[in-house]
């Protein structure tokens, strides 16, 4: 690799400080998922790696009524094995214990996916669904702002993502179609239905990232039945296309996984 210097701060406000003597060089490292490996391949070469993982500010659960919100620093494996987000959101357990293998669910964070915003990541879709609210050190995002495109968000330079939250729907379920080789989603549905209707987010497929399929959403909230879907298609103008999945591929994956989902959040 190359030299960079190791930060370890106790606190989001030392964080900050600390990334904002770097000109703008540095790098949050927040499980490091995707970040160290950029590094060993030389894609990435930060000056600085400003490590959140020791923050407890950015840890922690706490599910009040049906409010959830999720510190940034929580694990993926954290996030699935909660008891209390699984008795008012199951949907969202589900997805997170889904997530690449068990040492990449005991290491990457919620905070660190949603902030590399990886156009195959899981979490962007469940957020997008649930109406979920990004919490930084700065302010309070909506999650339809959030997400801006490929590996783009609105976080400004030295921002740091400290929490999410949202109100549990009345049900909610992922699905995802997998690439059999990286686990990564070539599909990911996330629907949740709840008293104002119906909200469906799409990740691993989209050529401009996570997606509300607006179509869908209309449809289900008039009939909450895989069938509603059926009259409906993906423009393939809007998929990715690439060695594992044509756009036309994927724009059908879309619909079947969608159906999915949508059975199993009935039951939920």
């Amino acid at each position: 690799m190359y030299q960079t210097t190791y930060h370890r701060p106790t606190s989001v406000d030392e964080a900050a400080q600390l990334m904002g003597g770097t000109d703008g060089e540095g790098k949050f490292l927040s499980g490091g998922m995707t970040l160290i490996p950029t590094m060993k391949q030389r894609l990435a070469a930060p000056t600085d790696l400003i490590d959140l993982r020791h923050v407890e500010a950015l840890k922690g659960i706490s599910v009040n009524g049906r409010q959830v919100t999720i510190g940034a620093g929580t694990t993926h494996a954290e996030v699935a094995q909660s008891d209390a987000i699984k008795a008012v959101c199951p949907g969202i357990t589900e997805l997170a214990g889904l997530i690449g293998d068990p040492a990449v669910r005991h290491m990457g964070t919620i905070g660190g996916s949603i902030a590399n915003n990886d156009p195959a990541a899981d979490y962007p879709a469940a957020l997008r669904a649930l109406g979920a609210t990004i919490h930084t050190n700065k302010r309070e995002i909506p999650a339809d702002d959030f997400f801006t495109g490929l590996f783009e968000t609105a976080l400004e330079e030295g921002e740091i993502v400290t929490a999410v939250s949202f109100e549990a729907p009345d049900s909610s379920a992922y699905e995802k179609f997998r690439n059999p080789a990286s686990r990564y989603a070539m599909c990911g549905v996330y629907v949740a239905r709840s008293a104002n209707g119906v909200k469906i987010a799409v990740t691993g497929a989209g050529s401009d990232g996570v997606f509300r399929w607006e179509a869908a959403e209309q449809a289900l909230s008039q009939n909450f039945d895989p069938s509603a879907v059926d009259g409906l298609s993906v423009d393939e103008g809007m998929m990715l296309s690439d060695l594992h999945g044509s756009s036309a591929y994927r724009a059908n994956l879309v619909k079947v996984v969608t159906k999915r989902a949508a059975k199993k959040a009935a039951g939920h």
